[in-house]
């Protein structure tokens, strides 16, 4: 998977409080995300103690298919209900925050606005959210970036008490869903690391393709699935 001819080392940052869908898509097609106005790309990162090689993903649309294992996930979750609309923060979604990142033994993020600007459905860009419910209960919510041809996922979290469900990935299912119903032609997921993570689950989808830091993105040989909790 190595390139050869990768630059010895990007790590790059600006603030922007205003972007266009147009621009959004510019920047995931160089590698950038976001947290808020605060926007990032980098190349190489530290897992396990080991410097590790950071591989920008995204999903070629036209050539997604689900999983076995991803069907599986849509067929358990057929009972509950998902509301798509502009990101907005609530009691119940910070009090899920909350709740979800208990699950981190490290690195454990001081809030959602960690994440996300104040004004999250507008600043730096479009954003939404998926947001899943089991009756009047709230047990998943996701928020992903709209660009013009373009998604992209930022956060994503799940009650605990729940992981058997698979939310985590059934969110992203659906931003996929979303994202083809709107006629998008990219979905990205965030980054992943070449070597074996916890960032893996973003590598099992059809359709993967990965950023090799010149200015190319090529085809990513999809991983056998993982653990439907993660």
């Amino acid at each position: 998977m190595r390139d050869s001819a990768v630059p010895s080392v990007i790590n790059e940052a600006f603030i922007a409080g205003s972007v266009t869908r147009e621009q959004v898509d510019l920047l995931l097609s160089e590698g950038w995300r976001h947290f808020g106005t605060y926007f990032f790309r980098y190349n190489f990162g530290m897992h396990d103690d080991s410097v590790v090689r950071v591989l920008p993903l995204r999903i070629r649309l036209s050539q997604y298919r689900p999983t076995r294992s991803q069907r599986r996930v849509l067929r358990i979750n057929s009972d509950l209900a998902v509301k798509i609309r502009p990101i907005r923060i609530t009691e119940a979604s910070n009090a899920l925050f909350e709740r979800h990142k208990t699950r981190f033994a490290s690195g454990t993020p001081e809030s959602i606005y960690t994440f996300l600007s104040a004004e999250p459905a507008t600043v730096p860009c479009d954003g939404s959210e998926i947001a899943v419910y089991d009756g009047r209960r709230l047990v998943a919510v996701s928020y992903f970036d709209e660009g013009a041809e373009a998604t992209s996922g930022v956060y994503a979290c799940f009650e605990p008490a729940e992981s058997k469900r698979g939310l985590g990935i059934f969110t992203m299912l659906k931003e996929i869903e979303y994202s083809i119903d709107t006629g998008r032609e990219f979905y990205y997921p965030g980054f992943a690391y070449e070597e074996s993570s916890f960032y893996d689950y973003k590598k099992t989808f059809n359709g993967l393709e990965r950023y090799d830091w010149n200015g190319n993105w090529l085809e990513l040989e999809r991983l056998r699935p993982v653990n439907i909790s993660s």
